[in-house]
């Protein structure tokens, strides 16, 4: 993963996120020499929403097996959520 400087990014603007992307899908910004942010290739952004949606999908098919869901309304799951 590439890193970029706040004072690169302040002074090269979107530039230097452009330059940092192109050869990685990930660019890490530093701040005081500390990791503080990460920017992503927007490809790379839904790439990962979708793994993480599989995996969601993927637990509550196993709680389904399980039996560990529960099926009802929304009236009754707000008032079991408030008991």
């Amino acid at each position: 993963m590439h890193t970029l400087t706040a004072n690169e990014l302040k002074t090269r603007g979107i530039s230097s996120l452009e330059e940092g992307l192109k050869d990685s899908p990930e660019l890490m910004i530093t701040v005081r020499g500390k990791e503080k942010y990460v920017v992503l290739d927007i490809e790379h952004y839904h790439h990962l929403r979708e793994i993480e949606l599989e995996a969601a999908l993927l637990e509550s098919r196993q709680d389904i097996t399980n039996n560990k869901a529960t099926q009802e309304s929304a009236e009754a799951h707000v008032q079991r959520m408030f008991d």
